[in-house]
């Protein structure tokens, strides 16, 4: 499903509930004189959309959340409400393939989540919700290719890093255009930080959040952006989380700040950030937390195609080094024992011709120190020397590694090399850092090339760096991933001029980057 969007379907995918009547459904609900017991539900419960997620050959979750009044805890009645959901091979409705009903309950903030399963491979698929006369948006999404399929091609695209106030979700617009497969999204989903009065958009409450309420406001203000909303509507989105959604440069039960966040109070407040991301991503009932734990790391399967690894490099993680040779210190773990075994062995017995790795955190190296010597970000895999090298070492055995990542807001785009601290040692893998869909605003260019560029002889593996805003989007063949680098020209204004600033490439059996 390559291609852009034709005029006809984008005004479709935008025309939300225009053609919901068309069908009719199961009418699963309580008694009438229950009903009229009950409070009715305001109007407009489906203000935040509608979205899908971790596609697999026979499956979909999808998503939504009845919030009538978003941005004050949801305004819902304190009850259980039946929604109905259905999922059709056309849009209008007419071929129904699965419908059912879900409970909407008040403690999981009206969310809902449904794992439809019994779908046929590789299919687009249009779906919608319903409860008590109101009707939702319709959403499309696509299910995974067939499990021993091996040719076809899969369009994916790649982002990360969405700060309210730093402006509007422009990129969102110019992916939606591009139609990808699937919007692999790895982090900072939310920002936490307080609301600022010389934000372009000023973000709501008070303060930072900390309570379950106050999360799920943050999370449903950048659930209304219509560009977001627009493309949760069109493909399946797979998530993890990074710092943001909780707090600045956590390390497991750590804050960024100990001396001002007990560890009580921190383990709280991210049993609150937890369970509103599940609340608001479309992920399945293996990501329900468990007080301050969510299973986040998982596999995905595109056929024989790819193979997809979700990281979770937060909640295992060693608290940061803050020196170079505390960064070196073999005890320290991004992942946890559990999850590295885990991603080692999937990496290893794959049987997937591409073998993804979604990353929050930047793999590659980042030598911020220009002439002699070495200085890096503690936060990053560069803070964790011994087990990003053993994992570069380990991906001389496996099919065409590519990794995927996000925070830096910037695109990086390098060759992994299996020792850093030799420049002529082997290239074993390409890393596409993505750039921020809207962090960091629109940069000024002149100031990003007089910092970085003295860096780039000290760091050769660096193919690509740039500092405006957009996404990554990769067409995923057998024989190769052709890249492309897609930026807007502002995010400053709820419309942007989009554009490629690069195409590049990975060939497979051949690691590493081409800029073509």
């Amino acid at each position: 499903m390559t291609g852009a969007v034709s005029p006809d379907r984008r005004r479709f995918l935008t025309a939300g509930a225009a053609v919901l009547g068309a069908a009719a459904s199961a009418q699963l609900w309580l008694p009438a004189a229950a009903r009229a017991a009950e409070t009715p539900l305001p109007d407009g419960v489906f203000s935040l959309g509608v979205s899908s997620g971790d596609p697999l050959p026979d499956g979909i979750v999808l998503w939504t959340r009845l919030a009538p009044d978003p941005l004050n805890g949801g305004g819902m009645p304190d009850r259980v409400v039946p929604v109905e959901w259905q999922i059709a091979e056309d849009h209008r409705f007419r071929k129904l393939v699965r419908r059912g009903t879900a409970q909407a309950r008040p403690e999981y903030g009206h969310s809902v989540h449904v794992d439809v399963r019994g779908l046929r491979a590789g299919r687009t698929y249009w779906y919608r919700f319903r409860t008590e006369g109101q009707l939702s948006p319709v959403g499309r999404t696509r299910t995974a290719p067939h499990p021993y399929s091996s040719g076809g091609s899969l369009r994916m695209a790649l982002a990360s890093c969405q700060n309210w106030q730093h402006g509007y979700f422009t990129p969102y617009a110019d992916m939606l255009d591009q139609d990808p497969d699937v919007v692999v999204f790895v982090g900072d989903y939310i920002y936490e930080s307080t609301p600022s009065a010389t934000a372009l958009r000023r973000h709501e409450g008070t303060g930072e959040p900390f309570s379950l309420v106050q999360y799920r406001n943050r999370y449903a203000q950048y659930r209304t952006d219509p560009d977001l909303a627009a493309m949760h509507a069109n493909a399946p989105f797979v998530v993890t989380f990074d710092d943001h959604e909780v707090d600045n440069d956590f390390a497991g039960e750590i804050p960024q700040d100990p001396d001002k966040q007990p560890h009580d109070a921190f383990v709280a407040r991210l049993t609150a950030a937890y369970q509103a991301f599940y609340e608001h991503m479309p992920v399945r009932a293996t990501a329900v937390p468990d007080g301050p734990h969510i299973r986040m790391h998982r596999r995905l399967e595109f056929g024989r195609l790819a193979r997809l690894n979700v990281l979770d490099t937060r909640q295992y993680r060693s608290d940061q080094a803050t020196s170079q040779e505390g960064a070196q210190d073999p005890s320290l773990t991004m992942l946890g024992a559990q999850q590295k075994e885990w991603l080692l062995n999937g990496l290893k017995n794959s049987p997937a011709r591409w073998n993804l790795v979604a990353s929050q955190i930047m793999m590659a190296e980042t030598d911020l120190k220009v002439g002699e010597g070495k200085l890096w970000f503690y936060d990053a895999w560069d803070g964790y020397q011994a087990e990003r090298n053993r994992f570069l070492q380990e991906f001389r055995q496996v099919r065409n590694p590519v990794v995927l990542s996000g925070d830096r807001h910037l695109t990086m785009i390098s060759d992994l090399k299996a020792d850093f601290a030799d420049p002529d040692s082997d290239v074993v893998g390409a890393e596409f850092v993505g750039t921020s869909i809207s962090s960091n605003g629109d940069q000024d260019q002149e100031a990003f090339r007089r910092e970085w560029d003295p860096r780039r002889p000290d760091n050769p593996h660096w193919k690509l760096l740039d500092a405006h805003r957009g996404y990554h989007l990769f067409d995923v063949h057998r024989d190769r991933i052709d890249a492309q680098v897609r930026v807007v020209d502002t995010v400053r204004q709820t419309t942007a001029t989009p554009s490629t600033l690069a195409r590049l490439r990975v060939r497979a059996g051949r690691p590493g980057v081409e800029v073509v």
